[in-house]
């Protein structure tokens, strides 16, 4: 499982292109739920230096929504650019590392 949790896919658009291109090949991250998003009701913001850069991947999210919303304090984790072969299989730019983290998926 600690394999899996540390491949976490990040979805970035079109609009946060430049923002994931200006990204070091590592950096920390901050989570952020949005509610109000009218596309995907358990969105949660990936955020470098107080940047958006993209999404945890829809298919991931509803696991980890309750934990991050209910959070006292900002959820952060170690982010990575994906590898070529990650980004010409699936577009997946990012990675982010939840391991070290005290959300778990549903089994």
């Amino acid at each position: 499982m600690p394999d899996i949790l540390a491949r976490i896919p990040v979805v970035a658009g079109v609009a946060y292109r430049e923002r994931v291109r200006a990204l070091p090949s590592s950096f920390n991250i901050t989570l952020a739920v949005e509610p109000a998003n009218r596309y995907f009701r358990h969105a949660i913001a990936v955020l470098a230096n107080g940047e958006k850069v993209g999404y945890v991947a829809p298919e991931i999210a509803p696991n980890y929504y309750e934990t991050v919303k209910n959070s006292s304090v900002p959820i952060a984790c170690p982010g990575r650019r994906a590898s070529s072969i990650d980004h010409e299989t699936s577009g997946v730019e990012l990675l982010l590392d939840f391991s070290a983290l005290a959300v778990v998926p549903p089994a």
